[in-house]
């Protein structure tokens, strides 16, 4: 699910920064710095949408930086529980497959594929096929998620195919 917040982030800037084009240097840094990372307590940050306030630098004693409080709105992306996303199979092996839903990934296991659909590994690239579908790398699926595992870094998922409406998307 997406998401509109307030956040903050610390920007740290070496002394040739300080100077005229500061506020460039600042705003730039946080595009760098925050555009496309995870936090595990709010998601994936997918884009900063307006800069709200760059408070004033504080020159860092002994050492000549000065670190500047940066608040900001952003976008961000943090898939819950029963949640059904879209996303593309990236690969498939004899315990299900692994797919890609924008910035991470979703795991269904072959207990959460429909029973009608078998493993088949002698095929290139490996697929899971029934009568009127075919999982394949590159495959477009709809998941839904049935558990999530949030890192500091990263979020992975556990999702289902199992359900009405969900499975391949042609």
């Amino acid at each position: 699910m997406f998401f509109h917040k307030k956040l903050t982030h610390t920007i740290t800037l070496h002394p040739s920064f300080l100077g005229p084009r500061m506020r460039e240097f600042v705003t730039k840094r946080l595009y760098k710095d925050v555009e496309g990372t995870c936090t595990g307590r709010y998601g994936y940050i997918v884009a900063v949408v307006a800069i709200l306030d760059i408070q004033i630098g504080k020159i860092i004693p002994g050492h000549g930086s000065a670190e500047f409080e940066v608040k900001y709105s952003a976008i961000l992306f943090k898939p819950f529980k029963n949640e059904v996303l879209d996303g593309v199979v990236e690969s498939v092996n004899k315990l299900g497959f692994v797919t890609n839903a924008g910035p991470f990934q979703i795991f269904v296991s072959g207990s959460y594929i429909p029973s009608d659909m078998k493993l088949d590994m002698n095929t290139n690239p490996p697929s899971f096929h029934s009568d009127d579908q075919k999982i394949e790398k590159g495959t477009l699926v709809r998941i839904k998620i049935i558990g999530t595992l949030i890192d500091a870094t990263k979020i992975t998922a556990i999702g289902t195919i199992k359900e009405d409406y969900l499975g391949v998307i042609e």
